[in-house]
């Protein structure tokens, strides 16, 4: 199954590399940078889970309200509405 992480992986590995190559004569500010990177990829990581969690939940109670839905006897319905919306006589 496709997975976000391996995208996030990729764009937080070319910024790392940026980083390394953009203050390759500052090390302490390279590291400090990359500690940021990292941080982001934490958070990143777990905002997409919780997204993807959330999505899954939602759909997933979507089908049961309509397998719900499905079983409803819309004849039955039907005529019991009619009888009860007729004029006497």
């Amino acid at each position: 199954m496709f997975t976000l992480d391996t995208t996030i992986d990729a764009v937080q590995t070319a910024k790392k590399n940026f980083v390394n190559t953009a203050f390759a004569n500052h090390t302490t500010v390279a590291e400090a940078l990359n500690g940021f990177v990292d941080a982001q990829t934490a958070y990143t990581k777990s905002a997409v889970k919780a997204g993807t969690d959330t999505a899954t939940k939602l759909a997933s109670e979507a089908v049961k309200m309509a397998t719900e839905a499905s079983k409803f006897d819309f004849a039955k319905a039907t005529e019991s509405f009619t009888k009860a919306f007729q004029a006497k006589k």
